[in-house]
C-alpha cells in the first residue's frame, strides 16, 4: 500500500509539475518577448532618427542650389529675353553639374518650357521641352520652393528634384530645377542590421535599402490616385506593384508586427534579411514632407530568445539544476552583450567625429541666407566698378582707372576674408588639444554669427584677454561657441534690450569661458536634461521665417562631448540677474615662447598679433 500511495502521489505530482512548467513557460515566454519587443522598439527609434537625418542632411547638400541660379545675371536674361542664345549658360550648368556631382541642372521659363540645360548636348537634353505639369514647377511657378521625387519622363531615370523661382525686381520670371540621385545613400543603408524605406505620401516605395522594394505600394492603390500619377508622370507609366507586408499584431502608435509574404515568381533577397520570421515595422513621418520612413527589424532574434527562456523556466521551475544552466547562458549573453557595447562604443566615436561635422555644416547652411546677402554687394560694386575702369582707360584717365583698380582689390580681399573663414570652420579637425589662445576662437564663432547679431539688435559684450590661452582644438572649440551664442540669440528673440556677455579668465590651472544673455533663463524642469542627446525644448521651424530652427536636441549634447574630449567640462545655469549662463571649463596651458613656435602657431591661426622675444 505505501508503495501504491507514493505512485498514486508521484501520478498526481507529475501533471502538477508538468502544468506548473507549462505555465512558469507561457510567462517566461511573454516577459521575455515582451521586454525583447521593447528593447528592439527602442533600437528602431534611435535607427529612424540616424535614417533621417542622414536623408536630410544629404537633400540639404543641394536645396541652397536652385536658388543660387537666381543670382547670375545671365540666367535672368535668358528667362527674361534679354539674352536670346543659351549657349554660354548651357555649358556653365553643364560644369556645375558635373562639378556639383547632380544629375541634371536646367532652368525654365515662366510658362514651363525649359531653355538651358546641362544635357543640352546628348540626344536626350530638356530643352525646349515643356515640363509645365510637372509639381515641382508648379511649386515653384507660385513662389515656393518646390521637392519632388519621381522618374524622369526622357531617360527613366529616377531623382529628387529642387526648385526655386527665379525673381527680378519682385516678379516671378522663371523656374531653376536641380535633380539629384539619393542612390548613393540607398547604398549606405544597404549594409544596415534592419531594412529601412521611404514611401510618398501615396504609399510608393521611393527609397529602399532593398532593391527590389522600390517602386512598390504599402497599400492598395485606388483609381484617382492611378489616374493623378498618368497626368504627372510622376513614376513614367512603372506598374507599382504591392511590396506585400501583412499586418499581423499592433504594440504601439508607431509599431507594428508585421510579415513580408513571398513574391509569385519566389524570389526574395534572403542573404539581406529572414524570410522564415517577421518583423517589427516602425513608422515616423520625415518633416516638412508628406513621406513617412519605415525601418523593419528582425523579431526572430527576439522570438529565438523568448523561446529558449520559456523553455529554461519551464525546466527551472521542475528541476533546480537548471538554474546553473541558466547562469552559464546569461554570463555568455553578458560577454557578448559586452563585446558588442565595444564594437558600438568605437562605432559611436566614429559617428561622433561625423555628427560634429555635421553640426558644422547644418550652422554654415543657416549662414547661408546672410553670406549671398554679404556677397551680392561687393559683387554688384565689382561690377560697376570695373565697368567704369574699362571707360576711363578708353579715356586715358590713368589715375580714376587706377582708383578703381585699387577699390576693387579691397573689395575682393573683404570677400576673400568671409569665404576663407568659412572655408576654417568647415573643415574636419583631428580634434587634438593643443595650446591656443582663446581669442581667436572666439572672434571667429562671433565673426559667423556677425549678420545674426547684427539683425537681432542684441548688444554683444565680449572681454576676453588675448593671453588666456587653453588646451583644447580651436576648429573644434569655435564650434561649441557657435553653438552657445545661437542658443543665446534663440533665447533673446523677439525680446527688446537683448545682452549677451562673452567672458574668458584664467583661474589656477583652469579656463573659464562664460556666454551669458539676458533671457528668460533655464527652467527647473530643464536642466537635469540639458545635455541628454534629443532632448529640446525649441519648437521646429517648418516654414522658415525664424532665424532659430527646432533641431534634434543634439547640440548641446555634441557640445558637451567635445569638451569633455578636452578634459573640461561644459555646464549650464541660471544667472544671479536672470537670463541663461553657460560655463566652459578646460585645463589652462602656456602659450610658446620661442620664435620658431610662434611663427607656426601664427601660422595656424592659433594665436593674435604674437610679439616675437627679443
Amino acid at each position: 500500500m505505501p508503495a501504491a500511495r507514493r505512485l498514486r502521489t508521484i501520478g498526481l505530482l507529475l501533471p502538477a509539475l508538468a502544468g506548473l512548467a507549462l505555465l512558469a513557460g507561457v510567462v517566461g515566454f511573454r516577459i521575455s518577448e515582451g521586454m525583447g519587443l521593447a528593447a528592439l522598439q527602442e533600437t528602431g527609434h534611435h535607427r529612424l532618427d540616424l535614417y533621417a537625418e542622414s536623408l536630410e542632411r544629404e537633400i540639404d547638400k543641394y536645396a541652397y542650389f536652385p536658388a543660387t541660379l537666381g543670382l547670375e545675371r545671365d540666367v535672368l536674361d535668358l528667362v527674361t529675353g534679354r539674352a536670346p542664345l543659351a549657349w554660354g549658360l548651357n555649358r556653365y550648368l553643364e560644369r556645375l553639374n558635373e562639378r556639383a556631382g547632380t544629375l541634371s541642372i536646367y532652368v525654365l521659363n515662366r510658362r514651363g518650357r525649359v531653355l538651358a540645360a546641362s544635357n543640352w548636348n546628348r540626344p536626350d537634353s530638356f530643352i525646349n521641352e515643356d515640363l509645365s505639369y510637372r509639381p515641382y514647377f508648379i511649386e515653384a511657378a507660385a513662389g515656393r520652393q518646390g521637392r519632388f521625387f519621381g522618374v524622369g519622363t526622357t531617360r527613366g531615370e529616377a531623382g529628387y528634384y529642387l526648385s526655386s523661382p527665379l525673381t527680378e525686381d519682385g516678379a516671378i520670371v522663371g523656374v531653376a530645377v536641380v535633380k539629384v540621385s539619393l542612390e548613393q545613400l540607398e547604398q549606405s543603408w544597404s549594409t544596415v542590421e534592419a531594412p529601412v524605406l521611404v514611401a510618398d505620401e501615396n504609399g510608393v516605395v521611393i527609397l529602399a535599402s532593398v532593391p527590389s522594394w522600390k517602386f512598390t505600394t504599402l497599400r492598395p492603390m485606388d483609381e484617382p490616385t492611378r489616374r493623378h500619377f498618368d497626368q504627372t508622370l510622376q513614376y513614367n507609366a512603372r506598374p507599382l506593384s504591392p511590396l506585400g507586408l501583412m499586418r499581423q499584431d499592433r504594440i504601439a502608435a508607431d509599431a507594428e508586427l508585421v510579415r513580408l509574404s513571398r513574391p509569385a515568381d519566389g524570389q526574395l533577397e534572403e542573404t539581406v534579411f529572414p524570410v522564415s520570421g517577421g518583423f517589427l515595422a516602425q513608422t515616423a513621418p520625415l518633416q516638412g514632407t508628406g513621406w513617412t520612413m519605415t525601418v523593419l527589424s528582425p523579431v526572430d532574434q527576439v522570438t529565438g530568445m523568448a523561446w529558449t527562456r520559456a523553455a529554461l523556466a519551464a525546466m527551472g521551475s521542475a528541476v533546480p539544476g537548471i538554474l546553473l544552466l541558466m547562469w552559464v547562458q546569461r554570463r555568455r549573453h553578458l560577454h557578448e552583450l559586452e563585446r558588442k557595447v565595444e564594437e558600438r562604443t568605437r562605432n559611436l566615436r566614429a559617428a561622433q567625429d561625423e555628427l560634429v561635422h555635421a553640426g558644422k555644416l547644418a550652422v554654415i547652411g543657416q549662414l547661408s541666407a546672410g553670406l549671398a546677402h554679404e556677397l551680392n554687394q561687393p559683387l554688384a560694386a565689382l561690377r560697376t566698378l570695373s565697368g567704369n575702369t574699362v571707360k576711363f582707360l578708353q579715356r586715358g584717365n590713368l589715375e580714376a582707372a587706377q582708383g578703381n583698380l585699387e577699390r576693387i582689390a579691397h573689395l575682393v580681399d573683404s570677400m576673400g576674408a568671409l569665404t576663407s573663414q568659412l572655408k576654417s570652420f568647415a573643415r574636419k579637425s583631428s580634434g587634438a588639444p593643443r595650446p591656443i589662445a582663446v581669442r581667436r576662437p572666439i572672434d571667429n564663432a562671433l565673426f559667423l554669427l556677425d549678420q545674426r547679431l547684427r539683425r537681432s539688435g542684441v548688444a554683444m559684450q565680449v572681454d576676453a584677454p588675448e593671453d588666456v590661452a587653453a588646451l583644447c582644438d580651436p576648429n573644434r572649440l569655435e564650434q561649441v561657441l557657435v553653438n552657445l551664442v545661437a542658443n543665446g540669440l534663440d533665447a533673446l528673440a523677439g525680446r527688446t534690450g537683448g545682452r549677451l556677455t562673452l567672458t574668458a579668465r584664467t583661474e589656477g590651472d583652469r579656463v573659464r569661458i562664460e556666454i551669458a544673455d539676458n533671457g528668460p533663463g533655464l527652467p527647473a524642469e530643464v536642466l537635469p536634461r540639458l545635455f541628454e542627446p534629443f532632448f529640446t525644448t525649441k519648437e521646429a521651424v517648418k516654414d522658415g521665417t525664424k532665424e532659430g530652427s527646432g533641431g534634434l536636441g543634439l547640440g548641446l549634447a555634441i557640445s558637451a562631448g567635445i569638451v569633455r574630449d578636452f578634459g573640461g567640462a561644459l555646464t549650464g545655469a541660471n544667472g544671479p540677474d536672470g537670463g541663461a549662463v553657460f560655463t566652459i571649463d578646460l585645463p589652462a596651458a602656456a602659450l610658446p615662447n620661442d620664435p620658431a613656435s610662434i611663427l607656426a602657431a601664427t601660422q595656424a591661426g592659433e594665436l593674435i598679433c604674437p610679439t616675437l622675444p627679443p
